[in-house]
């Protein structure tokens, strides 16, 4: 009997002569665990600044009805409604307000506002809303589709300054905060307390809780705890009208009325601006594993998620796979990074399990490798020993996005798709693509709620590359009955394609619903819902 960490295994995935599966972690991750384990996805590097927007899509026009800021007219009247110059962004902060994270869409915005209240941001959007001044919602600026950023010259209104925990209830598990608090700061706050946030993301050290519900954010954890329309209790938003809604709540059942908190969450700031948020926290789990697993195809991968259900249960929190091009990638651009399995394979699948106890956990892992090995789903596979080692794992599959920054331009689908379907769009979209150098197409994603990322890099932004990809990939999806956004949102660089999810009846409520809401239209326009 071999023991790794407190694996016990009888026998190895390889053959009984060599080391033990689980056994290569160790050596694996000795000299880079500590480097890698930093917890959050590093910030890609940003490319020189971009061309305007109004440049690089001529085909979308300001609209006549907004009128224009005048500062002589406008400012004064604006500073003192966000309580004085600390309430406005200085000008040489106004890049990073203009510009999204990936560095594709930049504004033309003049003014950035940092109301520091609720009822500060309620005045801001009566006055815009009464002087007809488009309005850009922004939290921390790391969404993937350019919904937080100006398309021409609208307001900034950003959450940055209003970044406190209200409370938070040890025996229920509920915390009420402001929008602007940072995902990760939340989560810092919690685990001292016993209890951990129920999403997290690749950019939790910078992201607000306030956009990733205007989000509706799915991330890492949604196999385990479910999307946020479960986890908020109730939202408080700032309307066009002056007013604030507040449907704060520490309630999990409130069956009185239409749950309005809902239409907020995935809205993207075109309804009205979120100041507060009240959710469900979790309990923090006493004993985390990851397992990786080196998979010959993707029919194995399938087969691996559909057996971690089974045989993991109550204490899987995550199934993620990728496959060899992306992990290539992380282990070349990614510092301090090391495939930690003995060969390469065409696939992985990260298994992450979350409980109570460590030794009912470990049994259940150990059981589970063991029926891997003798069924042959898989030859090779390592196990976490430590909390570093956790994160070191992770950080192959989190630092895909960044690795594909460094390699050249990027697309960037977000789909949700049968699985058994996600990975065949990527093998047909190969085939579409040019044969030229540094064209490579990727797929990784969320095998727990059918989330594939499929990624298209190329040396420099092709139109060849953009006609091989769009609308294909979307038709694709559409044909399959899938999803164009799975947890990124539309924004602006998908409001024209909802309709390949939606049918035409259901986009019309959408366009009532956001008058209804916004009636002169200031919040977010050119976002989420096709525009002229």
């Amino acid at each position: 009997m071999l023991s790794v960490g407190r694996i016990s295994l009888c026998r190895s995935f390889q053959a009984p002569s060599t080391r033990p599966v689980l056994a290569a972690v160790a050596r694996a991750f000795s000299s880079s665990a500590q480097s890698t384990a930093t917890g959050s996805m590093p910030i890609a590097l940003s490319p020189a600044q971009p061309p305007l927007t109004s440049t690089s899509h001529p085909h979308v026009h300001r609209s006549a009805a907004f009128a224009r800021l005048d500062p002589a007219v406008h400012l004064p009247e604006l500073t003192q409604l966000v309580g004085g110059p600390a309430g406005v962004a200085p000008q040489d902060a106004m890049d990073f307000h203009n510009t999204d994270w990936q560095g594709r869409y930049r504004g033309a915005s003049s003014l950035a506002l940092l109301p520091s209240t609720p009822q500060q941001v309620a005045a801001v959007l009566k006055y815009c809303s009464d002087h007809q001044l488009a309005v850009v919602p922004q939290g921390g600026n790391t969404g993937l589709v350019g919904g937080s950023v100006p398309v021409f010259d609208e307001i900034v209104v950003s959450t940055a300054r209003m970044n406190k925990i209200r409370s938070f209830n040890a025996v229920t598990g509920v915390l009420e905060c402001d929008a602007g608090c940072v995902l990760e700061t939340l989560d810092n706050y919690l685990l001292p307390r016993n209890h951990t946030m129920p999403w997290d993301l690749g950019a939790k050290g910078s992201c607000h809780i306030g956009g990733n519900v205007a989000t509706n954010a799915g991330g890492l954890r949604l196999l385990r705890y479910g999307s946020l329309h479960g986890s908020i209790l109730g939202l408080e938003v700032a309307l066009t009208d002056g007013s604030i809604l507040d449907t704060m709540s520490s309630l999990r059942k409130d069956n009185t009325g239409y749950d309005l908190k809902q239409l907020f969450i995935g809205s993207e700031g075109t309804l009205g601006v979120i100041t507060g948020v009240s959710v469900l926290t979790a309990a923090k789990p006493k004993s985390v594993h990851v397992l990786y697993i080196g998979c010959e195809s993707f029919a194995t991968v399938q087969t691996i998620f559909s057996e971690a259900k089974q045989r993991l249960g109550e204490i899987l929190s995550a199934c993620e796979f990728q496959d060899a091009p992306s992990l290539n990638l992380v282990l070349q651009y990614i510092p301090n990074t090391r495939n930690p399995l003995s060969a390469s394979h065409p696939f992985y699948v990260l298994i992450e399990t979350s409980g109570s106890n460590e030794t009912h956990d470990l049994e259940k892992l150990d059981s589970f490798v063991e029926f891997l090995y003798d069924n042959k789903i898989s030859s090779d596979a390592v196990a976490s020993q430590d909390i570093s080692q956790v994160k070191a794992i992770w950080q192959l599959r989190e630092n895909v996005a960044s690795a594909m920054k460094r390699q050249g331009e990027v697309w960037k689908y977000d789909l949700s798709l049968p699985i058994s379907q996600m990975y065949p769009l990527v093998e047909e979209l190969r085939t579409r693509l040019p044969r030229e150098p540094g064209v490579l197409a990727v797929g990784y994603g969320h095998l727990g709620d059918g989330n594939v990322h499929i990624n298209v890099v190329a040396p420099t932004r092709s139109e060849s590359v953009h006609n091989a990809i769009e609308p294909f990939i979307y038709e694709w999806t559409q044909k399959h009955r899938g999803s164009v956004s799975a947890e990124h949102g539309l924004g602006f660089t998908k409001a024209h394609c909802i309709g390949y999810s939606k049918p035409p009846r259901a986009i019309s409520l959408m366009h009532n619903i956001r008058s209804l809401f916004d009636p002169k239209g200031i919040l977010n326009p050119y976002k989420v819902l096709p525009h002229d």
